[in-house]
């Protein structure tokens, strides 16, 4: 790409794109690529969804068969268990908030026309395809899937006796590598696009939050996944050709590959969360009609969280039977990286605060972010404390929390940004009363889910228990289980709403207008949806920042980024 005089366009020959092929398949435009993404991460969600209603119901009705499935052992039970939290982390949770909306929204919010390697950017998804690809295969082979838990500890993972599986495991790290190949290359590109490519005017404190977020997420990831591709390695070993890197008995450590996983694991709740945390600053202010609370000092929170995250590792494996001497430097730091989280939801509170807020389905899925997240980050104190995680340790307690922080970010935070861009994506607008429907049942149907499973992990249920009814303890709690199963289906069947109001508004939808929620930063002045090269001849110049609504000097409450007026900069 080339541009002439003050963002003129010169020429761009890599979007001479014609025919079918190479407009929606072989696709360089950051647009297509960012909906190729979303596309396979939706298909990853119903497939991770029905796995996770085949466990509840095992869970609540552990001597009946699975409607649909048939009856379910307890090596189908873990594999259910693996596969599950693999899909939902990195399958759907990734591509969804890391590669959807970061490929479309980064070079439209700093004025860009594409992604500085847009050939690269191609690669990516397609490597991302491959990789679910190999993933879907490993289902089917000889032994069936993965079943050493999404976390793939050894020696589960290592030898094949201990779980019966060999191929699917294989295929499991093989996929995992493809994937982290596909972010690695997402990741130069979102760096080098978002530090070379911005417009005149789009300094580094004028940029969108949500770009904050996705480069502080992408920055994490290229740190911290080297260790574990490592790991992997010496696993691959471990299975393929008798190496002892993790085998206790040849002088390796077990315990060596959980100081690798979660070393890259912690930042990997992060490289999830921040997204959806971003998705949500930037939804905030536009319905509130008010400036972002504390923009800096958001921007100083993430960059201190991101840093914090390399230290925290260690409190995944408080009971695994690590050096008791670690367990109090790790709950310092545990409690410490809620400080900036603490701050960051304040600033989202306090933008509200006084606020001409609108009740918008975008708006709504940014509330339910907030209190869910809040839940969420409460009970990960209990967690991140030693004493009290001895107790709590591998509960369904964990899960419980787990859900109410990833789950909400990916579910609540990814909706509001699905509902807040879809018309700039699609160039339709969505139902407004389907989308409330959906969102309202979601979250009742959500907390009915997964708030009891607090309960029952306090009265000590473990995690991978295929049939609970097996452990006397357990059964006078097993109404729990039955409630959180009701809960699931009913969860699941709350999506109904939104599949309708997808496939109706692209079928039928009103034509969304450029700028239908009044928004200021540049995405909006693009058309609905962006031509390939996003803007026509001449790129945007930026004025001042993205957050300047209701201002006492503006005749309007928005103030476009794009706008030539006398206005403050920041």
């Amino acid at each position: 790409m080339r541009e002439s005089g003050a963002g003129t366009l010169d020429t761009h020959e890599h979007h001479a794109e014609r025919g079918f092929w190479r407009t929606y398949v072989f696709s360089t435009d950051h647009k297509m690529i960012g909906k190729q993404y979303l596309s396979l991460g939706l298909f990853w969600a119903v497939v991770g969804g029905l796995l996770a209603h085949v466990m509840r119901w095992q869970l609540a009705w552990p001597d009946t068969a699975v409607p649909g499935w048939g009856e379910v052992g307890p090596e189908t039970y873990n594999v259910l268990v693996t596969m599950h939290g693999t899909i939902m982390v990195f399958f759907v949770a990734m591509p969804i908030l890391l590669g959807a909306f970061g490929n479309f929204l980064i070079p439209l919010m700093i004025g860009a026309r594409d992604m500085a390697f847009p050939r690269l950017n191609m690669l990516s998804v397609w490597v991302f395809a491959l990789a679910s690809l190999v993933l879907l295969v490993s289902f089917f082979v000889p032994g069936g899937a993965a079943s050493a838990g999404w976390t793939g500890y050894p020696p589960l993972s290592a030898k094949v006796e201990y779980t019966g599986v060999n191929w699917g495991m294989d295929l499991w790290i093989l996929a995992h590598a493809l994937e982290f190949a596909a972010f690695l290359m997402g990741g130069v590109n979102y760096l080098t696009t978002a530090i070379a490519l911005r417009v005149p005017g789009m300094t580094f404190f004028r940029l969108p939050l949500v770009i904050w977020q996705q480069l502080t997420a992408t920055t994490l990831f290229l740190l911290s996944v080297g260790p574990l591709i490592a790991g992997a390695v010496m696993l691959l070993l471990d299975r393929i050709i008798g190496t002892h890197f993790y085998a206790a008995e040849g002088g390796g450590d077990p315990l060596l590959w959980q100081h690798l996983f979660w070393f890259f694991g912690h930042p990997e709740v992060y490289v999830i969360l921040l997204p959806a945390v971003g998705l949500v600053l930037d939804v905030l202010p536009v319905f509130a009609r008010k400036p972002i609370f504390g923009y800096r000092w958001i921007i100083y929170s993430t960059i201190a969280a991101g840093g914090l995250s390399f230290i925290v590792w260690a409190h995944h494996m408080f009971v695994s039977g690590m050096d008791p001497r670690l367990a109090m430097p790790f709950s310092i730091t545990t409690i410490l990286i809620s400080v900036p989280f603490a701050y960051i939801m304040f600033a989202m509170i306090a933008t509200l605060y006084k606020g001409s807020i609108r009740f918008d389905t975008p708006m709504l899925w940014a509330l339910g972010f907030i209190a869910m997240f809040i839940v969420g980050g409460l009970t990960g104190i209990f967690n991140g404390s030693a004493p009290a995680d001895i107790y709590i340790s591998d509960t369904y307690f964990v899960v419980a929390h787990f859900h109410y922080t990833l789950f909400s970010s990916v579910v609540f935070g990814g909706f509001a940004g699905f509902y807040f861009w879809f018309p700039k994506m699609f160039g339709r607008l969505l139902s407004e009363p389907l989308g409330k429907i959906h969102f309202w049942l979601t979250l009742v149907f959500f907390n009915v889910t997964f708030f009891p499973l607090h309960n029952i992990g306090l009265a000590g249920m473990m995690r991978r228990i295929a049939n609970p009814l097996e452990y006397e303890y357990l059964v006078p709690h097993q109404w729990i289980n039955v409630v959180a199963t009701v809960g699931a289906i009913l969860l699941l069947a709350s999506q109904i709403p939104f599949v309708v109001n997808v496939v109706w508004s692209l079928l039928a939808g009103k034509t969304a207008p450029k700028n239908p929620w009044e928004a200021n930063t540049l995405e909006w002045t693009a058309p609905s949806p962006p031509p390939p090269l996003n803007w026509g001849a001449t790129l945007p110049v930026v004025y001042r920042g993205a957050y300047e609504y209701s201002l006492p000097d503006m005749a309007e409450d928005w103030l476009p980024q794009d706008r030539a007026l006398a206005a403050r900069s920041r």
